[in-house]
């Protein structure tokens, strides 16, 4: 289509009276035609720009004005027909350096000459065609599974629950009550799980599958084909998106020996308790004499590096609660509670309390050192690290394990080996390929993904949900986890969870519906296109993409599923023939970008920086600096980037052979505490620079004009000192030998 420009600039926000706009003007009527507005977020000024799209034919706007973060919605046009690009004058120029400078000036001009460059070459996008599907497919039948698909029928969906065991109900079926959850938090209460079968089961909305098992998992977000084997018959399910709920399992306790399990005959788990409970008996497995003393032992596996580093969040409240059944059954029983710590949250501490109160209760710190068979009096435990300062000894006719918990993802399934613990970060340092997912050995959704079967873990043999940046999510977009299949929790976190998740899979299927992307970049309607022409198989798009969006056929060539797609364009930064591009965003474009900046002679000494920042943590830091009024060397230029792990070394290139003196890349931080949107791309990217740096040292041009930071949002304050550091370091170094 023939290309029509508007540009736009805004003289509000101290815009106009801080830079001279005559030059500007001149810049934004190159190829286009150019207005300027007092205050273009006005009605007046939106008014504007909307009347040149329907009567001037306008098909491209650019936005000169405040930041891209700022009034997205009043800046908001069928990305379809009007492809739209905002250049940020106010928090990258005018409010982060002086006002009316020449050199200020000379920022202003260079962004809009790259936002000028972008625009011409940026074309609206296609949404994919394809008709999808928005029935949300539950995993699991249990507590958090039957809430999700309660919840998601409520909302309107259709919904199909799929349990792989003939009844519903899961784990709180096991249990005979549940520690209070609702006010005034002291008395025990039903499961209430019977209710909730019953809600479900005769919810229309709802259609269940009992005694069944995914055979495999195919396609992507609306897309989803997934075969299950149930009642002798295989059925194929067309599915928008998943909630995985299918559990949790208690520790094996016969990993635990030196407390006693296995090896002592009155030392049983909390689900063998709660059974006897159930029965309203309490007795000794050894002989079945009803137990006249009952000592519960927390953490048992949890918190512990050589088992479960993790808290496992349910067991103190638990063993209260199985306390409490005890006390009721045998009035003249004795209980010890032996604890590292008792974590009893928010208003959980009204039961605590409540329990502290029972004089036949005796909860004390602890760690068990010796568990040994007592004779006819049960059990003896040596405990030491004791609030008295010394070892006790206490005896104990029954003890209790509260096991901590594990995904039921990571037991192994028949036929395959336990789930191997995550590897360490990788060192990127010595990491010579894209850092690599760990999988699960189990065979919960069997997905046909070339990445692997099952999603990716974060840590601890739990489904990545990504904590920090958003939770319920999973590194296979449309698959949401929830509850203690994501993380250790007890039943009325389970609920909440679920809902969440029930919330974020309608949402995903909505999106996809209308060709859109779900979080971070939420409606985004571009797509990756490949040109396979130039495709040589190398297959870093297919390993390095976070969210297994390429399968690959049998000749080793991508196959993009797109609709799971995020749009991070990590693809378009691993290829190294620069095949895949998105018509709004592309090698060629932020490579033009690069190439659009004025570089100043060598005896002007006004050095050029490139800054390519993360759209989702630096350059909002940016933003937030310059808000505060925060300023920084006038010599950088910001590109923000969807990812730093789109970061194209052909980029670096461009700017070395330009002249620029620097450059600068800031990502999201990786590793332990990892913060980056997309997963990897950070870590992708400074695995990438440690190799240009190598290059750049043979072509006799200093490694130090590339520098790689990780950066968090809260860490705004640092970035003007992280600008000026490196424009200094830029400045001892001396010009670019490339400069003209």
């Amino acid at each position: 289509m023939d290309k029509k420009i508007g540009v736009y600039i805004c003289t509000g926000c101290d815009i106009g009276t801080s830079l001279k706009l005559g030059p500007l003007e001149k810049i934004g009527a190159k190829g286009a035609f150019c207005r300027q507005h007092a205050q273009l977020c006005s009605p007046d000024g939106t008014a504007l720009i909307r009347n040149d799209i329907d009567k001037e034919g306008v098909n491209t706007v650019l936005v000169a004005a405040c930041s891209p973060r700022e009034h997205a919605g009043t800046f908001s046009y069928d990305p379809t027909k009007v492809s739209l690009e905002r250049v940020n004058l106010r928090e990258l120029v005018v409010w982060s350096h002086a006002a009316n400078d020449e050199d200020t000036q000379a920022l202003a001009e260079d962004y809009l000459r790259m936002g000028l460059v972008k625009a011409q070459k940026m074309l609206p996008v296609e949404p994919l065609g394809e008709k999808t599907d928005r029935t949300i497919l539950v995993v699991g039948g249990g507590i958090t599974g039957l809430t999700a698909a309660l919840e998601a029928a409520r909302a309107g969906q259709e919904v199909i629950l799929v349990e792989k065991q003939a009844k519903l109900g899961g784990w709180m079926a096991k249990l005979h009550k549940r520690y209070p959850f609702e006010a005034p938090y002291v008395e025990l209460q039903p499961t209430g799980i019977e209710e909730l079968v019953k809600q479900v089961t005769s919810d229309k909305r709802i259609r269940v599958l009992t005694g069944a098992k995914l055979e495999k998992t195919a396609g992507g977000p609306g897309l989803f084909d997934v075969t299950v084997a149930h009642d002798g018959t295989t059925e194929t399910l067309r599915v928008g998106a998943i909630v995985e709920a299918v559990g949790g399992q208690p520790y094996d306790a016969n990993k635990l020996p030196h407390l006693g399990y296995g090896r002592l005959h009155n030392v049983v788990t909390s689900l063998d308790f709660e059974a006897m409970a159930a029965k309203g008996k309490f007795e000794r497995p050894g002989d079945g004499a009803t137990a006249k003393s009952v000592a519960f032992i927390q953490c048992a596996g949890s918190r512990d590096p050589a088992h479960l580093p993790y808290c496992s969040t349910h067991c103190c409240m638990t063993s209260l609660k199985q306390a409490r059944y005890y006390r009721d059954a045998v009035a003249d029983g004795k209980v010890y509670i032996i604890y590292k710590d008792m974590r009893t949250p928010a208003q959980y501490e009204q039961f605590y309390k409540k329990t502290q109160e029972d004089v036949g209760i005796f909860l004390t710190k602890g760690e068990v050192v010796e568990m040994a068979d007592g004779g006819s009096s049960g059990v003896k435990i040596t405990l030491d690290h004791t609030p008295l300062g010394e070892k006790i000894d206490l005896q104990a006719d029954l003890v209790v394990l509260a096991t901590g918990m594990v995904p039921a993802t990571a037991v192994a399934a028949p036929g395959k080996a336990a789930a191997p613990p995550p590897p360490p970060a990788p060192d990127a340092k010595k990491e010579d390929e894209a850092p690599k997912d760990v999988y699960i050995a189990s065979d919960v959704l069997n997905l046909q993904y070339r990445q692997g079967p099952e999603p990716p873990i974060l840590q601890n043999g739990f489904p990545d949900s990504h904590y920090i940046c958003f939770p319920y999510e999973s590194r296979r977009t449309g698959i949401y986890p929830a509850g203690t299949v994501r993380a250790p929790m007890d039943a009325a976190d389970c609920a909440l969870d679920a809902a969440g998740a029930a919330l974020k899979a309608i949402q995903c299927a909505a999106l996809t519906a209308q060709g859109k992307a779900v979080h971070p970049r939420t409606g985004d309607m571009g797509a990756p296109e490949l040109y396979m022409s130039r495709c040589t198989q190398c297959k870093r798009c297919t390993e390095e993409c976070p969210f297994g969006t390429y399968n690959e056929d049998e000749k080793g060539n991508p196959v993009p599923n797109l609709t799971r797609c995020r749009r991070c364009a990590i693809c378009m930064g691993s290829c190294p023939e620069r095949i895949i591009s998105f018509k709004d965003y592309s090698v060629d474009i932020i490579g033009s970008m690069v190439k659009a900046i004025d570089v100043p002679p060598e005896d002007e000494e006004k050095p050029r920086i490139v800054a390519f920042i993360c759209e989702n943590d630096a350059y909002p830091a940016a933003d937030l600096a310059a808000r505060k009024h925060l300023n920084w060397s006038p010599h950088v230029r910001v590109i923000p980037l969807r990812c730093l792990g789109n970061i194209n070394l052909v980029w670096i290139a461009d700017a070395l052979s330009k002249g620029i003196d620097g450059v600068l890349l800031i990502g999201c931080k990786y590793g332990d505490d990892y913060q980056c949107h997309f997963i990897k791309g950070s870590e992708l990217a400074n695995i990438r620079m440690s190799k240009i740096k190598e290059t750049l040292q043979r072509l006799a041009l200093e490694s130090d004009r590339i520098r790689v930071l990780q950066l968090s949002l809260d860490e705004f304050g640092t970035l003007p000192g992280i600008f000026d550091d490196f424009a200094k370091k830029v400045e001892e170094l001396g010009p670019n030998p490339y400069k003209m």
